[in-house]
């Protein structure tokens, strides 16, 4: 009798504990990357991705030099009036919001300069803008050197990220990870399979763009990489509680503990023939 006792609060205790220990299992597989990569020290190959470079749009604001051989020919082309725009956004290793100065790209598509006058760029990759600005000023300078990019190549990351905000990146080549990695990665309730982006193209149409960086084709995608003003979300998994994951660990541990003084009580009480 007492045997079937035992035996039954044992199957109780069973059937309590393992769907504890399977959820926090199953917790930590999905907030893995690349889950269809093998574990293993084998070298998986990926396919060469094409980069495409971004294309110049309406609102961007423009970082441009422009030197010559000449010292006051290049005074010249610097006395412009560079546009100001402070944004609230976050450099690569900064923190709170920056004033960014440089060449406002006008609803024309046009950068307005001291003497080379309104120049169309709208469209153009940056190194596309170097030669047509750089062929500009040939006419009126000797060998002039110019220096162009993007001041304000701005991803906002949004939802479930440790530090959701507005980044400006430091180059042009930014892709998905690099942008999570600013935005200090994915909480523990992240949806890794369905993060969303949101993209703005230079006819003004938007789209939006499911992507699962669980599996290995996302470093394939056409969205790999990032243009300027993407918007990514992450959006919360359904199963997301107000517990931290420590407070989880904590719960299993306590309810384990229980479990087991109760299996103890029960064994003792057996043994002097109590229950």
């Amino acid at each position: 009798m007492h045997l079937k006792k035992l035996d039954l609060l044992l199957k109780w205790c069973f059937v309590i504990c393992v769907p504890i220990i399977i959820s926090s299992c199953s917790s930590i597989k999905n907030v893995k990357y690349f889950t269809d990569i093998p574990d293993s020290q084998k070298i998986t190959d990926l396919a060469n991705l094409k980069y495409e470079e971004p294309r110049i749009q309406p609102d961007d604001i423009l970082s441009l030099n422009i030197q010559t051989v000449d010292p006051s020919a290049t005074q010249v082309l610097a006395t412009g009036t560079l546009q100001n725009s402070a944004v609230g956004a976050t450099t690569a290793g900064s923190t709170g919001s920056q004033t960014i100065a440089g060449y406002l790209v006008d609803n024309s598509g046009n950068i307005e300069l001291p003497v080379l006058g309104k120049i169309k760029v709208s469209g153009l990759t940056t190194e596309q803008a170097r030669e047509e600005i750089r062929g500009k000023a040939s006419k009126l300078f000797r060998d002039p050197t110019v220096n162009l990019r993007f001041a304000n190549f701005r991803i906002t990351v949004m939802g479930e990220v440790a530090k959701p905000g507005v980044y400006v990146a430091s180059n042009e080549k930014v892709n998905i990870l690099d942008a999570l990695g600013l935005a200090g990665d994915l909480t523990i309730y992240g949806k890794r399979e369905n993060i969303v982006l949101i993209r703005q193209f230079e006819d003004g149409s938007r789209k939006m763009i499911r992507l699962d960086i669980t599996k290995s084709d996302i470093l394939n995608s056409p969205y790999y990489y990032l243009r300027q003003n993407d918007y990514l979300y992450i959006e919360p998994v359904k199963s997301k509680v107000v517990a931290s994951d420590a407070i989880q660990n904590r719960s299993v541990s306590v309810i384990t503990a229980v479990t087991a003084a109760l299996i103890s009580l029960v064994a003792i009480l057996i043994s002097t023939n109590k229950l």
